[in-house]
């Protein structure tokens, strides 16, 4: 529904701000929005009200790569608005190689649909004005907990697993759990997880609970950074199963702490991550075996090459470059 009604109730809010501000004598210089509302739409009732503003869509994640649950035909109508907010928008960013190149492969099959329309040459307007501007991550706080201690010492005597993912099915939290049920058997080790939850979440966190027992350091959110930033620190291994992953913040928040990347060879994680930190499709258990068996903590420099590209100080510069809303023409 927000998805769906975001556009018009924005209108009029940027309607009522700018009637504000000129009796201030104050201006807007452009508009920048997520992927979660109508662009096209929203233009419209802007236009109507005379009010021309440059705009700039930040893509987070595109609904053409989001995966359901189910299959849901009409889920099509979210990616159109996708498409039709790329369409109109003046530029467009991508917080990764993958999350563009699954938008630009969706917009291709979804025009192909149209056996009576030609509009293929439209994927290609949308890559013109797109670019890769990756999630600056502010990286202070776990770098105080950090501060001092080499990478990978001074830790546990067993090994340390973090989860720290959305306790939602996108994340694939049962191939987790179930890979953890199986190592128990063999070897000692120590879970913490972590992530935002909701009143709803997936059935196997309660089972989890109850198999893993007291191997769990933590289990739950924290409000608090420095407490998060003092958990991530405790880490041997951060680990993802995600089906759904446009960049991966919290691996990298993770990596920085000092934990070694255990993460599947799909998805963004390709472009983050080289080979060696990558398992292949069901062979989670495999690669941690494998790591038990040898450890291979993180170096320092490994942390700082893994982690450094992505940090707020190497970017923030790119993002104040492609906001300068003075410079850009208007659709």
């Amino acid at each position: 529904m927000r998805m769906q009604l975001a556009a018009p109730w924005f209108a009029e809010r940027i309607v009522e701000m700018i009637a504000q501000n000129n009796n201030q004598g104050k201006n807007f210089d452009g508009i920048l929005t997520s992927t979660f509302l109508d662009v096209a739409v929203l233009r419209s009732l802007l236009a109507a009200q005379g009010i021309y503003l440059p705009l700039a869509i930040y893509f987070h994640e595109n609904q053409f790569s989001y995966p359901g649950q189910t299959h849901d035909p009409g889920m099509l109508q979210f990616a159109s608005i996708n498409f039709n907010s790329a369409l109109c928008a003046d530029r467009l960013a991508f917080n990764s190689c993958y999350n563009l190149e699954t938008f630009l492969d969706g917009i291709c099959f979804y025009l192909k649909k149209s056996a009576d329309m030609e509009l293929c040459h439209l994927e290609e307007q949308i890559r013109k004005k797109s670019v890769i501007l990756y999630p600056g991550i502010d990286f202070r706080q776990i770098d105080v907990q950090s501060e001092g201690i080499p990478a990978g010492e001074g830790k546990n005597n067993e090994p340390v697993i973090v989860w720290n993912h959305r306790w939602e099915h996108d994340k694939d939290p049962e191939t987790f759990f179930l890979t953890l049920f199986e190592l128990a058997l063999e070897y000692p080790f120590q879970v913490i997880v972590l992530g935002q939850h909701f009143h709803h979440q997936p059935e196997i966190f309660a089972q989890a609970k109850s198999v893993l027992g007291n191997r769990l350091i933590h289990f739950g959110y924290v409000e608090s950074r420095k407490e998060y930033a003092r958990l991530l620190r405790q880490g041997d291994f951060i680990v993802s199963t995600a089906r759904h992953e446009f960049f991966g913040i919290s691996v990298l928040e993770g990596i920085r702490a000092g934990c070694r990347p255990v993460v599947p060879d799909r998805l963004s994680y390709r472009e983050l991550f080289p080979k060696e930190y990558r398992y292949s499709q069901g062979k989670l258990g495999e690669h941690l075996h494998s790591l038990f068996a040898s450890p291979r903590p993180v170096t320092n420099g490994e942390v700082r090459r893994l982690t450094e590209p992505y940090s707020w100080l190497m970017l923030g510069e790119r993002y104040q470059k492609w906001l300068q809303f003075t410079e850009m023409t208007i659709s």
